[in-house]
């Protein structure tokens, strides 16, 4: 299972509800750390062994174009000491240890510890590696072929994987678009019903596993190979600033699975298909690799032999460490407008194809001259004939002009006085109409009460699903592998929970009603590891993305009626019946109140299962906004009758 980077999105401002858009961060810069780490193993004998083995993986150095860890100082110890003890590299280059005792003591402790130097540099970086790849090296073609847990062969991975990278020509692009379909397809469970490629795309379902056989199905199918690679994360926080603040990114601590892609002009890069493509962070510790999780078991591995009628098996506990030497942290983020709706981190990446040089076209020779023929000498023009003379005529004699004669007067008749204009006739008078009478308006409807909701439709809405009564401490299961052999490997459950009853921070989840809605309860996951008090539930109106004021609480529940065995379950906060909420739809959020010093821890999945990404918060007692938003969803369940 994933202790994989959550995201505590701690902002400083206070951050608004958003919709559904591009969740594609462009990370710069550095960041390095040296790690002490320690494993240490208890396994607790069954009745009856006749042999025990204990293998363990030795984590080699590793240099990447982001990430690199060099190892020092390692060093195993057995207690008691193992009475064999060898050494051999498997055909991934797994350098591993196993320790045998063929008479089997009560108790065995092993511990292995080194420093780990890890380095994760985030500057801009140039890919010319083209898609699809022109070969592949011989000795990479195992991470290309198909297993128990990655499909590569099955018809709609492959239908899938063409579809996604269909028009890519670079590789950079064909990874970028299948992981950023992952990270938006595959909803985080703990643990799955099983942990194959297959499963995920079917399901839409899994954990660390599932997205790197999901993942590395894909890729292979269409010629990019992919290893898988475990290691551990720390869980130890960082920042990383952006345009909106700061984000803090805390993972749990723990095993964890990821990839590592082949890139031709780059070699192996790593990625991981839950929110980081192109590196990881200085978190992760590199430890075994392989072409799945069934090959990739012998770091922690536990075998033995036992009589058939033995009445108990072994117990074993494993303990994870880190303490931080040295730490150092320059990190920004540039949120983008593309890529998956769930969180994805990347540096900037410029893929390109590289081009051959094109050598200029030879100018073509210049032609041969063609001689211009000479123009034809003219003909010569003829002279014209001299017209003959013309006598001019002679000059006309002048004529005197006439003397002007007067004319005679003549005489205008009188004009007689215009008659005067009679005066016009009186219009007769318009009649006016009678005015109209009065039309009386209509009477107002009456008021029309609203039908009453029935509230009839029962409901149970919220994050369901997480590993009840499970003994982190004892996670582990035994597989009997044939005869009187048995086994348990390493497996990815780990406790991923907030302690949510101390004196400094608050924690809200925030719930999403799709119908009006009457509460009847609601139930938190939950465990009680001790103290006294109370504890109860308070329910808010939202306010533009964030906690408002308090609308109702539940009754309370007395911390010694809550039981303090391992493993987390449904805690359940009831309403009184004449009191119970009636709330419209919209978004809503619950959070834990309590009195007294109870020491309560409530178990989250990573990952959005149900809410929005903004949708589970934290701010300090004193503050009075709730200005961090984390990356993962707290498990909680409402119950209630629904209105239609």
């Amino acid at each position: 299972m994933k202790k994989t980077v959550m995201a505590v999105f701690t902002t400083l401002m206070m951050l608004m509800a958003v919709p559904a858009v591009a969740e594609n961060f462009t990370v710069q810069g550095d960041m390095a750390s040296t790690i002490h780490y320690e494993l240490q193993h208890q396994i607790v004998a069954g009745d009856s062994m006749r042999k025990l083995m204990l293998s363990f993986v030795v984590p080699e150095s590793f240099d990447s174009p982001t990430y690199k860890q060099k190892i020092t100082r390692f060093k195993v110890r057995f207690s008691p000491e193992a009475e064999d003890e060898t050494t051999t590299t498997n055909a991934r280059g797994n350098k591993i240890i196993q320790a045998t005792w063929y008479t089997v003591p009560r108790v065995v402790d092993a511990t292995i510890a080194f420093d780990a130097q890890t380095t994760t540099g985030l500057n801009p970086i140039q890919s010319t590696a083209p898609f699809p790849a022109v070969s592949t090296p011989e000795d990479l073609k195992d991470y290309l072929q198909a297993s128990e847990l990655v499909q590569t062969g099955d018809p709609a991975i492959r239908a899938l994987a063409l579809e996604l990278t269909q028009g890519v020509k670079t590789q950079f692009d064909a990874v970028q678009k299948v992981v950023s379909w992952v990270v938006d397809h595959v909803r985080y469970v703990n643990p799955p019903a099983q942990y194959d490629a297959l499963y995920s795309l079917r399901t839409g379902k899994g954990n660390c596993q599932n997205y790197s056989h999901l993942t590395a199905a894909l890729l292979r199918s269409v010629g990019v190979p992919v290893r898988i690679v475990n290691g551990v994360t720390m869980n130890q926080p960082f920042d990383v600033s952006w345009e909106r603040g700061t984000l803090t990114f805390k993972m749990g601590q723990g095993r964890h699975s990821w990839v590592e892609v082949w890139f031709p002009d780059l070699g192996w890069v790593p990625y991981d298909p839950q929110n980081m493509q192109f590196f990881i962070s200085n978190r992760f510790v590199r430890i075994e690799v392989g072409v799945d999780n069934n090959e990739t078991k012998n770091d922690g591995l536990v075998r033995w032999a036992q009589s058939s009628g033995a009445r108990t098996k072994p117990t074993l506990q494993e303990t994870i460490g880190g303490n931080f030497l040295a730490d150092s942290i320059q990190v920004s983020a540039k949120r983008q407008n593309y890529g998956p709706k769930n969180l994805l981190l990347g540096p900037n990446v410029l893929a390109r194809l590289e081009e051959a040089a094109v050598q200029p076209a030879p100018e073509p020779p210049a032609p041969e001259p063609v001689p211009v023929p000479p123009a034809p000498s003219p003909e010569p023009a003829l002279e014209p004939a001299p017209a003959p003379p013309v006598p001019e005529p002679p000059a006309p004699e002048p004529v005197p002009a006439p003397e002007p004669v007067p004319a005679p007067p003549i005489p205008m008749p009188p004009v007689p006085a215009p008659e005067p204009a009679p005066e016009p006739a009186p219009a007769p008078p318009i009649p006016v109409p009678p005015a109209p009478e009065p039309v009386p308006a209509p009477p107002a409807p009456a008021p029309v009460s609203p039908k009453p909701l029935r509230y009839d439709k029962p409901f149970v809405f919220g994050n369901l699903e997480f590993p009840e009564d499970v003994d982190f401490a004892f996670p582990r299961v035994t597989q009997a592998k044939g005869g009187d052999s048995f086994e348990m490997s390493r497996n990815f459950l780990v406790e991923t929970a907030e302690f949510v009853t101390h004196s400094v921070t608050q924690y809200a989840q925030v719930v999403e009603l799709a119908k009006p809605a009457t509460l009847h309860e609601i139930a938190l996951a939950l465990h009680n590891f001790g103290g006294d008090g109370h504890l109860w539930v308070d329910v808010f109106k939202d306010r533009d993305g964030q906690p408002g004021e308090i609308l109702c609480t539940t009754q309370m529940v007395a911390l010694e009626e809550i039981s303090g065995r391992p493993g987390y379950r449904w805690v359940t906060f009831t309403f009184p019946d004449r009191e119970r909420p009636v709330l419209a739809a919209g978004n809503y959020w619950i959070a834990l109140g309590f009195s007294g010093k109870p020491v309560v821890n409530w178990f989250y999945t990573y990952g959005k299962p149900v809410g929005p990404v903004y949708g589970t918060r934290y701010k300090s007692i004193f503050a009075k906004e709730w200005s961090g938003a984390l990356n993962y969803e707290f498990n909680y369940k409402v119950v209630g009758m629904a209105a239609e």
